[in-house]
């Protein structure tokens, strides 16, 4: 079952464009042929990230995205849409509007920002000379970037494995290049071991080939098969072999989570799978594990009490002592390890067991509780620092296995802006709070940062009032209402006395 697409448009660009260039990147060209290639991909039909609908593409930007991404280790951040130089800006609303926008905002916090705009044009039509006023729109994202929401009173107190099915034929295939692609799988092992707490249970072993060389990227043996299980595998993999251009892989849950699909994106290493049910699409991965069946297993079906850690012993000391220097029945009469690193390569350096840890994560979106600057991940509330405080909308990231921290990142770039951790509430009790917002700042202070802000007047009228006030004046009419006399002693009745006119003689 596909799992719904939230990640943002800069990385469904990104992914559509390592997509396309990741052929390239995986089987290079030979000289003189890109040409062609980069004329047959132009001619190709794309679905595009955003709409859905057909898009193809030019060569001279398939050229350019092949050179970007050339220039770089890590292609999927410079295919990425650039965010605009002036993003977060608006360039409508000058110092002289913004500081009047704020003493407005900080006189009336409990206006909504309509009423803010309505007596802002009000104010601004007195000054003649002035250029016109911003729109709407453009107040309103002045208004939101800057944090200035509108104060509301609390309503209740204080705020508180499968054969063809012969619908399509079957090809054998093997990568050009070694590192053009990795395979990835996991099997249920056939022999019982300890775990830790003196239980027996059925192993579960994840590997990672190389395609064209054959060669056991790494192989480990976990008591579960789940997300976790796979990143740890997967990221060993990685910093013994380096990165490859593509992982190929089943549907399993872990596979397709988002913690591990964002982990591939972001290290620029594209993500495939095969059909539903067609364990047969990736042979070569189903091929090995009856070999170590045969072979691995098989030695190890005496040993007393085998624990999960002689499991591993074991296995790694096989995969480099026997398989890794075997000669392949596939390879010509050569072994994995030879024709690992005497054939042509497209592996990239990997990065550091921290750069690893933090690319394998989901990056959500999660509204902040302004109450207390706090967000929720899974039943966890974490503590959000002052300075992202005035955010409405946070997007973070963090994995569902690690909840000790998370990270707040820009939805624009991709950055990592902070790390925030558990709300600590016995830390918190020390009572010590810091002064945050325009309201801690005086009335002095104010006054001389707002220079060209309008000044309240001597009736305390707001210029909106005074306006419809000047415009009633000007038409002679009276007001429709009469005052209610009130006597010394208050009648017992209900009903009003109004003075009745005098009939005419």
């Amino acid at each position: 079952m596909a799992c719904k697409d939230d990640s943002s448009i800069r990385d469904r660009w990104a992914r559509l464009r390592l997509l396309i260039i990741g052929q390239l990147l995986a089987a290079p060209a030979p000289r003189g042929k890109l040409k062609k290639r980069l004329v047959q991909l132009s001619q190709q039909v794309w679905r595009h990230p955003i709409t859905g609908g057909d898009v193809r593409f030019g060569v001279s930007t398939l050229e350019r995205w092949l050179a970007l991404a050339r220039s770089t280790p890590n292609p999927s951040a410079m295919l990425a849409t650039v965010p605009r130089a002036d993003a977060g800006s608006v360039r409508a609303i000058d110092e002289t509007l913004g500081a009047a926008i704020r003493a407005q905002h900080l006189a009336h916090p409990k206006w909504t920002i309509q009423l803010h705009y309505d007596n802002l044009v009000a104010a601004h039509g007195a000054q003649v000379s002035q250029a016109p006023l911003a729109s709407y729109a453009s107040v309103l994202r002045y208004f939101r970037a800057q944090g200035l929401w509108r104060e509301r009173e609390s309503r209740s107190g204080p705020q508180r494995a499968a054969v063809p099915d012969g619908t399509r034929e079957v090809r054998s295939f093997e990568a050009t290049h070694v590192g053009s692609l990795f395979h990835l799988d996991g099997h249920q092992g056939s022999l019982k071991v300890l775990n830790r707490q003196g239980e027996w249970i059925t192993p579960i072993g994840l590997c990672v080939v190389d395609d064209h060389s054959r060669l056991i990227c790494h192989l480990q043996w976990y008591a579960h098969e789940n997300t976790q299980c796979l990143v740890h595998v997967v990221s060993q993999a990685l910093q013994r072999r380096r990165l490859p251009r593509a992982i190929y892989s089943d549907n399993g849950s872990a596979m397709i989570s988002g913690e591990f699909t964002a982990g591939l994106h972001r290290l620029g290493i594209l993500a495939l799978t095969t059909r539903p049910r067609s364990a047969w699409m990736n042979g070569k991965q189903e091929t090995l594990w009856g070999r170590i069946e045969r072979r691995l297993m098989a030695m190890l079906d005496a040993v007393p009490n085998l624990t999960l850690a002689q499991l591993n012993e074991a296995s790694f000391v096989w995969v480099e002592q026997e398989y890794q220097v075997s000669v392949h029945r596939e390879l010509a009469g050569t072994t994995p390890l030879e024709r690992f690193i005497k054939a042509p390569s497209v592996l990239r350096d990997c990065p550091d067991s921290e750069t690893l840890r933090t690319s394998f994560r989901i990056e959500v979106r999660r509204k902040q509780r302004t109450s207390d600057a706090t967000a929720t991940l899974d039943g966890v509330r974490f503590q959000i620092p002052q300075a992202f405080a005035h955010l409405r909308e946070l997007h973070l990231r963090y994995a569902r296995w690690d909840r000790s921290q998370a990270d707040i990142v820009d939805p624009r770039n991709g950055a990592i802006l902070a790390t925030i951790y558990p709300l600590d509430k016995a830390r918190n009790a020390h009572g010590q709070r810091r002064s945050i917002g325009p309201k801690a700042l005086s009335s002095r202070s104010l006054s001389a940062s707002t220079t060209g802000a309008p000044q309240p007047t001597g009736d305390g009228h707001a210029p909106l009032m005074r306006q419809l006030l000047a415009q009633f004046a000007a038409t002679g009419v009276p007001c429709a209402y009469i005052e209610l006399e009130e006597t010394s002693t208050p009648s017992r009745s209900h009903a009003a006395s109004f003075p009745l006119p005098k009939a005419n003689p």
